[in-house]
């Protein structure tokens, strides 16, 4: 996915598939102020790797994580629970997340162990994002690191609903088989927080604007 050898022609279909949602809609958007992030529903411990990998995906997109959002406090808000049902005891997330009961029932249904939700500006900009996870012995069985680093690539940008599917964003490096974003990826996350691109875009030819960029860089 997204290697150098990629042709530049075939560069911009695999990014425009990556921002084509099911429907055949394109939506490109990337988040128009710093990401502020918090965690809840996991140890002390834990928070150390969790939030590393959060500066790491960051990184790679030339953001800096913020401390507090001025509006909202924190607008990166990620939450670990064992069952879905626990998300009725999180005071005042009903205000957070619109029909909180319908999507828990939606949730258990699916038998779904991850739930992105993001809020955006006037512009189309990314303004928030939740994240709710569920430890199921899948998500268990990750790292904390990993987990957490394929979760913020995954915030960083308004994929579509079938991107990565086929193909993680993550590979493995070095002996210890350390999770580490995928150069292709990582490039596209850079391309995509270029300043002389829009915030947000329903045009798919946003796609061979990030397709030049990406391949000045990877190449």
């Amino acid at each position: 996915m997204l290697t150098p050898e990629t042709g530049a022609g075939e560069l911009a279909e695999e990014i425009a598939a990556l921002f084509t949602r099911a429907d055949g809609s394109f939506r490109f958007a990337r988040w128009g102020c710093a990401p502020a992030p918090v965690i809840f529903g996991t140890d002390d411990a834990t928070l150390v790797p969790l939030r590393a990998a959060m500066d790491e995906a960051a990184g790679h997109a030339g953001l800096a994580l913020a401390e507090t959002d001025p509006e909202l406090g924190a607008n990166f808000i990620v939450f670990f629970c064992s069952h879905w049902a626990e998300l009725r005891e999180v005071p005042h997330l009903e205000r957070l997340l619109p029909e909180l009961e319908p999507l828990i029932g939606r949730l258990e249904a699916a038998g779904a162990n991850q739930y992105r939700h993001f809020r955006f500006s006037e512009g189309g900009a990314i303004r928030a994002c939740f994240v709710l996870l569920r430890h199921d012995e899948h998500l268990s069985a990750v790292p904390a690191h990993t987990l957490m680093l394929s979760q913020t690539v995954q915030s960083l940008l308004l994929w579509s609903d079938t991107a990565f599917r086929a193909a993680s964003a993550l590979h493995l490096v070095g002996e210890g088989s350390v999770a580490a974003v995928k150069p292709g990826a990582a490039a596209l996350l850079r391309a995509a927080y270029d300043p002389a691109l829009p915030d947000a875009s329903d045009d798919p030819a946003t796609a061979l604007r990030l397709a030049a960029r990406l391949g000045r860089r990877v190449s």
